[in-house]
């Protein structure tokens, strides 16, 4: 499984409040299974809302030829090498 890009996490955390808070206006539980119930039905929803999410731009396989290569340092012989005065 890929890693959520920004857009997946702001609108499923968004998802979890907003439900949350509209659940517990709208219910006007004060019990504490009350205000668990809404917890969870706000977490599921926002974990849906973040899965279900279309993603763009992102290649699903990258060839290897495609990869991006670091070249190696070069080693020379300057003025630092030298032994001795």
């Amino acid at each position: 499984m890929q890693r959520p890009n920004a857009a997946q996490l702001t609108y499923g955390s968004a998802t979890v409040v907003l439900t949350t808070v509209a659940l517990l206006l709208l219910s006007g539980t004060t019990t504490p299974p009350g205000i668990a119930v809404a917890c969870a039905v706000g977490l599921l929803l926002g974990a849906l809302v973040a899965v279900t999410m279309p993603v763009r731009g992102r290649p699903v396989n990258t060839p290897v030829d495609q990869e991006i290569r670091v070249p190696a340092q070069r080693v020379s012989a300057g003025i630092d090498t030298r032994i001795g005065s």
